[in-house]
């Protein structure tokens, strides 16, 4: 299918893939506007961004004389203890060596290469090649280079099936009303209905996702509602070390959960989240994060409250069945360089009307 509403880059997702692992500098081969608006949000979360700015010329010349002084500029000014050289649009139509200029820098610091432009169809090619260079590394496992190919191939599976990627085009929606909403989700609280509150968020998301969870609990702390989350402590470095800090923050709260999958498998947690829903059987469902995870079958009779960040979402939640779908906007710039829970703006009507 060719989509006709903007789509992830697979550069970008290259550029948080080399954070997740930890990279202190990453060098974008090519235009000094590539990826720009990202490369400056990944800033605020600790990782510098260097870009090589390649000119009209060089697109014609070549650039590997001035990656070779990015790197030795990168090495010598912020002595980092990883680095990534991450491939552009420009660089593949090129056919820049992106590794030969790193030998030929002659830096000392663990460097990896990226191969990837922003012309495949799924961003998960910028994923997937980033661990690829990071294996041959030794900074991951290959057990671990399996397990994220899986997970990113679920996550695919769940925005061809449920998501952004289900249609052509999908006209973007802010969705309900937050007050109603929150108003609707109260009254079945506190009138003693069966709920079911799911943290389903995609990694560092879940650091605003959770407050709604958190919300719910401030206002109605006696209910009866279920808590789960996808806090296991797997995945990448930044990954493991987030769910820690969450899951920490959440009980401190007072909120009891049970964990159900990492944070970086919100695309394969659908089947055990809706098991779980089979075997609560409740009146409604708070679900946080990627609620189009879960399939429709799961969900069936469940009044369900769904919170996305994404205003191309909430067609595709309502398609399946959910009855209410807020969005959080700005939710990722929001989340980048955090280290504790923000509070949303759900969240915050929610205790409003408490």
């Amino acid at each position: 299918m060719k989509f006709m509403h903007p789509r992830p880059s697979s550069i970008v997702a290259a550029l948080y893939t080399a954070r997740d692992l930890k990279v202190d500098v990453a060098i974008l081969h090519g235009p000094s506007g590539c990826s720009f608006k990202h490369a400056r949000l990944l800033e605020e979360d600790g990782m510098r961004v260097l870009t090589t700015s390649l000119a009209d010329n060089e697109f014609i010349f070549g650039g590997q004389k001035p990656l070779e002084d990015v790197l030795r500029y990168a090495e010598n000014h912020f002595a980092p203890k990883r680095m990534a050289v991450i491939g552009t649009c420009v660089s593949m139509i090129i056919g820049e060596d992106l590794q030969s200029a790193i030998d030929g820098a002659g830096v000392t610091i663990p460097t990896i290469a990226i191969d990837i432009h922003a012309g495949f169809l799924e961003n998960i090619a910028g994923v997937i090649a980033t661990l690829e260079s990071a294996c041959e590394a030794g900074w991951i496992s290959e057990d671990e280079l399996i397990r994220q190919r899986y997970i990113m191939e679920k996550a695919n599976e769940v925005e061809r099936l449920r998501g952004a990627a289900s249609q052509a085009y999908i006209e973007p929606s802010r969705g309900d009303l937050k007050h109603t909403t929150a108003q609707r989700l109260i009254e079945l609280s506190r009138k003693g209905e069966k709920g079911v509150a799911i943290l389903n968020a995609k990694k560092e998301t879940a650091y605003m996702f959770a407050d709604e969870l958190i919300a719910l609990h401030d206002v109605c702390p006696d209910a009866d509602i279920t808590y789960i989350a996808n806090l296991e402590q797997r995945g990448l470095p930044k990954t493991r070390i987030d769910a820690q800090r969450i899951h920490h923050e959440i009980t401190s709260r007072g909120v009891k959960i049970e964990t159900i999958g990492a944070l970086d498998e919100y695309g394969a947690n659908g089947e055990l989240l809706g098991k779980k829903l089979q075997e609560t059987s409740p009146a409604f469902a708070l679900i946080a994060g990627v609620p189009h995870a879960i399939p429709p079958e799961y969900t069936k009779g469940i009044e369900c409250f769904s919170v996305t960040n994404g205003p191309r979402q909430v067609g595709p939640l309502r398609a399946i069945g959910h009855k209410h779908v807020i969005v959080e906007i700005d939710l990722h710039p929001k989340t980048l360089g955090v280290r504790d829970i923000v509070e949303s703006e759900f969240g915050a009507i929610i205790r409003s009307l408490a």
